[in-house]
C-alpha cells in the first residue's frame, strides 16, 4: 500500500494527537473516519519525536509536538474526567444502567468504585497528624500475649 500524503492540516491533526498520548493504532482510526486517509499506525510513529521512527520528524512538528505535550499535560482542568463530580456522574449513570439490566455485580463493582472515589482512594494525599491538625491519638499499650499449655502436642 503506498503511503498517502497528508495535507499540512493532517499532520497538524497527527502531531497532535500523538503528543496527547493517542496511541498511533487511535490516530489512524481517527484519520480514516475524519480526513478519510489510511495510514498504518507503523507510518504515523514517524510523526512522534520521542519515537525512533520520528527520530527525523522535522522541527517545526517536534516543536509543536512539545509544545502540545506541554500544554496538555499543564491543563488537565479542561479534561472533564479529572474532575470527581464528573467521573461520579459517569458512575452513576453506569451504576443504574447496571443495576436496571440485572447485572448485580457490575452495579456492586461501580458503586464500591464511586465509594473509594468519594473516600479519596484514588488520590496521593496523605495525613501526617489528626483531624484538623491536631496530634495523632496515641497508640494503645501492647496486650500482653501469654503461652498457652502445650498439652503434649510438640
Amino acid at each position: 500500500m503506498a503511503r498517502a500524503k497528508l495535507t499540512h492540516e493532517q499532520q497538524t491533526f497527527v502531531v497532535q494527537s500523538l503528543a496527547c498520548f493517542d496511541s498511533p493504532s487511535v490516530v489512524a482510526a481517527a484519520l480514516k473516519k475524519d480526513y478519510s486517509v489510511v495510514l498504518t499506525p507503523q507510518a504515523i510513529e514517524a510523526y512522534d519525536p520521542n519515537k525512533k521512527a520520528g527520530a527525523r520528524l522535522a522541527e517545526k512538528w517536534k516543536l509543536l509536538f512539545e509544545e502540545t505535550r506541554k500544554t496538555f499535560l499543564e491543563d488537565t482542568a479542561s479534561i472533564a474526567i479529572s474532575h470527581r463530580a464528573v467521573r461520579l456522574r459517569a458512575l452513576q449513570r453506569m451504576a443504574e444502567k447496571a443495576e436496571n439490566s440485572g447485572n448485580m455485580v457490575l452495579a456492586s463493582s461501580l458503586l464500591k468504585q464511586a465509594a473509594e472515589e468519594v473516600g479519596n482512594a484514588y488520590t496521593n494525599r496523605r495525613e501526617l497528624t489528626g483531624k484538623d491538625g491536631k496530634d495523632l491519638p496515641v497508640p494503645v499499650s501492647p496486650v500482653t500475649i501469654f503461652q498457652l499449655p502445650d498439652n503434649g502436642r510438640s
